[in-house]
């Protein structure tokens, strides 16, 4: 390990000043402007850029300690809306972009958000849509250059710039004071928690928690270096994003690109990043794409299979005892192992594994996978590619990362030893409780909440329950909330089943159902794309014109279909048959008994997802409360 000199302890406007002073000609920022065509801002251009915002910000008369709203995907305009307001001495309040007009009414006024930014015209008209519930929001910042709008309260990018500009002329180092007047303990950033389970509470991180975090973080991976390129698609609104990516980015001065999961395949070639932070479901879907590639010739899928075998072999015989494995960078995979193994593997490394590696843009060195869990075989075939997938647990609450693998020693199907400087324990519950500087102290507006959600001694409950493994690795077992109860009393982690269906080849999602239930059934999402394929290339009729798609290009998916489709008994055939292969992963009172088939994705834009990719539960067995009803009246 070399000496890690980003790792150190400052407000986030003092980090910003030090990599525009020290880092001025680094590339900061990496995005694209049309399909072929690309930007980039060094750290002393991001340093004018926000300078201006935020003096644009105290010239509307923001003061330290006031909060302003974030609405936005992720951009570099994300950034900018940050830590303009950072550096105004401020709070940010962090939006989804995908809530209805309602939700950021919420929030705004809970948080009592005095300035909203918001991307583009169509968040723009949700906001003014809500604007007579919202008596306490003062402008609307469109983040976009040139534009003008009939309400006096809306600003563009360069209006605000230009307020800023003016005030600097006047009195130029009032930017500097206010910036420097933050301190280390002052309130950062208010993320409101996705609310699967109800009321969204907002987590009130400070300066203090959010970099603790990132030096928690920086302190386990490999050593960042000065090319490394970091590439952003998951929501900045979330802490995941936020903190492992874009905070770890800027304390090593590195660049960080843009791109989004409908983009993800392409840019990952225009890009080529070092490391990036991703979900189970985008791994999944990496992983079940090129297997359908391989699918499309008997020849090709013959090798596929081969290679995954091989790696797999592979895999198993590096692991110790235990089952951990080194994934430690530079390592030789081969070392110490049977010479006809390491034949076979070289072999299908040149054929398909060093493909894959080019496919993640030729210079991926390791990647996250947090925000679920990433199923264990999921997890030996990427390592079997010698794609570094290096899973860890944590919560918005405790600003990501409570346990994570080591490099050195990944256990698959577990999250990892809990970090440096964080506590953990295991309640008599089975509930995982943990304690140290990168978690909140409250929530805003609510010390109900906040009372709830800490022990006596300080611990914060994670309302999730854990085994413990070796060495101290945990394996999440379900949200405690996720675990269902038959009328028998038997109890059901809604996870363990849920997971048997990650890389299914026709099943998209399964929720499953049992609370006070005589037996387990499911909703069952289909995946819609694989079987036009597939009844397209047999000649199987259906209604076209009942599909809907959502994006473009090579990320366009089938969202929706007509009643004939899921009807059909080619489709319904496939999906009994994943079905049946997870139950036999399961105890009899476990098995999925009967299940309904929908025609739609859950969707986040229904409530039924969280922007993290996770199914919403209660959002979901309340929208299909006549399916389920349907299935037990059976």
């Amino acid at each position: 390990m070399k000496d890690r000199w980003y790792i150190t302890q400052q407000t986030f406007p003092e980090l910003l000043n030090r990599n525009a002073v020290k880092f001025g000609m680094r590339r900061a920022q990496w995005w694209k402007t049309g399909p072929d065509s690309t930007t980039s801002i060094t750290y002393a251009d991001l340093w004018i850029l926000v300078r201006e915002l935020a003096s644009g910000l105290m010239e509307l008369g923001i003061q330290k300690g006031d909060r302003a709203a974030v609405m936005a995907h992720t951009s570099p305009e994300w950034v900018w809306a940050d830590y303009s307001i950072l550096c105004a001495a401020g709070i940010t309040v962090c939006v989804y972009p995908t809530l209805s007009a309602k939700e950021l009414a919420f929030i705004v006024n809970d948080s009592g958000s005095r300035i909203l930014y918001v991307q583009d015209e169509e968040m723009l008209e949700r906001a003014l849509e809500a604007i007579v519930d919202m008596p306490g929001l003062e402008k609307i910042i469109i983040m976009k250059d040139a534009f003008q709008h009939a309400d006096g309260r809306v600003l563009s990018l360069s209006d605000l710039r230009k307020l800023g500009v003016g005030l600097l002329a006047r009195d130029r180092l009032a930017y500097e004071r206010r910036w420097r007047s933050v301190e280390l303990l002052d309130p950062m950033t208010i993320v409101y928690t996705s609310g699967t389970t109800g009321r969204q509470k907002g987590a009130v991180h400070t300066h203090f928690s959010i970099n603790a975090a990132c030096c928690r973080d920086m302190r386990l991976v490999p050593d960042y270096r000065a090319d490394d390129v970091m590439l952003a698609f998951l929501p900045l609104a979330h802490t995941y994003e936020r903190e492992c990516g874009h905070g770890t980015a800027m304390h090593a001065a590195v660049t960080i690109a843009y791109s989004s999961p409908t983009t993800l395949v392409a840019d990952l070639q225009v890009f080529r990043p070092t490391v990036f932070m991703s979900v189970p479901r985008i791994y999944e879907r990496i992983y079940m794409a090129m297997r359908d590639m391989a699918s499309q010739s008997p020849i090709k899928k013959k090798i596929f299979d081969f290679a995954i075998r091989t790696g797999l072999a592979l895999t198993e015989a590096r692991a110790d005892k235990d089952g951990f494995i080194d994934m430690s960078e530079d390592i030789d995979f081969t070392a110490g192992l049977k010479r006809g193994l390491v034949f076979k593997y070289r072999l299908v490394d040149k054929l398909v594994f060093s493909k894959v590696r080019e496919r993640l843009g030729g210079r991926f060195r390791f990647a996250f996978s947090a925000a679920g869990s990433l199923p264990a075989d999921l997890c030996k075939v990427f390592m079997a590619m010698g794609v570094r997938i290096y899973e860890g647990y944590g919560a918005t609450e405790t600003c990501n990362t409570v346990n994570l693998n080591r490099p050195n020693q990944v256990l698959p199907g577990y999250v990892g030893p809990v970090c440096n400087g964080v506590e953990g324990r295991v309640a008599p519950d089975g509930e995982w409780q943990v304690r140290g500087d990168n978690i909140i102290t409250h929530y805003w507006n609510n010390p109900e909440a906040t009372k709830e959600s800490f022990t006596a001694d300080g611990f914060y409950k994670t309302g999730d329950i854990v085994v413990m493994g070796p060495d101290g690795y945990i394996k999440i077992v379900d949200r405690i909330k996720g675990i269902m109860v038959l009328d028998t009393g038997k109890n059901i982690p809604s996870a363990k089943i849920e997971g048997l269906f990650s890389v299914s080849r026709w099943v998209d999602i399964a929720v499953p159902i049992a609370d006070e239930k005589p037996f387990v059934s499911a909703l069952v999402v289909p995946k819609f794309d694989a079987f036009i394929q597939l009844f397209d290339a047999e000649g199987v009729a259906y209604d076209k014109a009942a599909l809907r798609f959502f994006g473009e290009g090579a990320a366009r998916m089938c969202v929706a279909v007509g009643e004939d489709f899921i009807a059909n008994e080619r489709l319904r055939k496939l999906v009994d048959e994943d079905i049946q292969a997870a139950n036999l992963e399961l105890e009899e009172f476990e098995r999925v008994k009967k299940y309904a088939i929908v025609p739609r994705r859950f969707t986040e834009l229904n409530g039924e997802m969280t922007p993290t990719l996770k199914v919403k539960r209660n959002v979901v067995l309340k929208n299909f409360e006549r399916e389920i009803q349907g299935i037990y009246r059976k």
